[in-house]
């Protein structure tokens, strides 16, 4: 049985990018394979945990059950993309400053996912900040500094607004 293959092209941390890719790839393959981005990373590989998270048009997913073909004509934003200003974002600041993280592996779905969260609500309380962030786990148990991460972080992009 030979495998069948799909060209796809998309817009990828802002930049118009295409690709051949196997059609039962996820999108965690694709972005590790063809683009070399390692930030999503396939850990339950059921969608369960979190440390796959990319936004596919603003919303996210979880890389380990998004099949790749379906971001054809999509805006994929992964942890790599830059911030407008070329360097770290607010809440990747508010990361670093709390200590919102350990070993780093579930990082980049929790930053991913209190962006998505502070775009939509940009004053959440405690509960709505665990709530939000609760389909991401962390081995490391570091979620009382993830949730001062988040709050730093809402708090400097209303100051920033």
């Amino acid at each position: 049985m030979s495998v069948q293959n799909r060209t796809i092209r998309f817009t990828l941390n802002g930049e118009a990018v295409s690709a051949e890719v196997p059609t039962h790839w996820n999108l965690v393959e694709l972005l590790q394979n063809r683009f070399s981005l390692f930030g999503a990373r396939e850990s339950c590989a059921q969608g369960l945990c979190g440390c796959c998270t990319v936004l596919v048009n603003g919303r996210a997913v979880s890389g380990c059950l998004y099949l790749a073909a379906l971001v054809d004509g999509a805006d994929v934003s992964t942890i790599e993309q830059p911030a407008e200003s070329g360097g770290l974002d607010a809440v990747q600041k508010a990361f670093i400053e709390a200590g919102g993280f350990q070993c780093g592996f579930c990082t980049p779905g929790f930053v991913l996912m209190t962006r998505q969260l502070l775009d939509e609500n940009p004053e959440p309380t405690e509960d709505e900040i665990k709530h939000y962030l609760s389909g991401n786990l962390c081995r490391c148990a570091t979620y009382p500094e993830i949730i001062k991460a988040v709050q730093l972080a809402a708090r400097a992009r209303r100051a920033k607004a």
